[in-house]
């Protein structure tokens, strides 16, 4: 059984490379829609009744599921023996994903308060928060590959 499951460790990481690659391109577009969302769009519009949707649909569609499958295909790798525990960089890349993923429930918190006509945050408070999975990538990406810790 071990080695039909060491034979999937290369799909495996194509697919969690793959779920990766989706989740944060909906991650990076979410908060760039909100800017345009806060910035050009009046509540109760038909336009704010689009933006709407279409960040409902990013977030449940593309960004959900990519998250999930991310999570679940990193875990099985890490099942496989593929983390080095006694490596800083392990704990590091970790860290990261569980901090990414806060940030995703940030977002989907924020596009409740459109829904709501609560949204209390500026473009400009969007686009900083936008680096935030910026900073988590690069980190994220050092640690696993140039592994310098």
């Amino acid at each position: 059984m071990s080695d039909f499951l060491i034979s999937l460790y290369p799909w495996v990481k194509a697919l969690h490379i793959i779920a990766v690659i989706s989740w944060m391109a909906g991650i990076f577009y979410l908060p760039r829609l909100f800017v345009h969302h806060t910035e050009k769009v009046e509540t109760g519009s038909d336009t704010d009744a689009l933006f709407q949707m279409m960040e409902m649909k990013l977030l449940k569609v593309i960004m959900n599921p990519a998250m999930i499958v991310t999570w679940i295909a990193g875990l099985f790798l890490i099942g496989l023996g593929m983390f080095d525990w006694s490596a800083v960089w392990s704990w590091l890349k970790l860290a990261c994903v569980i901090a990414m993923t806060v940030f995703h429930i940030w977002l989907g918190q924020r596009r409740k308060d459109f829904v709501a006509g609560n949204n209390a945050l500026t473009g400009k408070q969007f686009r900083m928060m936008n680096e935030v999975p910026t900073v988590l990538m690069i980190v994220i990406v050092i640690s696993v590959v140039v592994r310098p810790f």
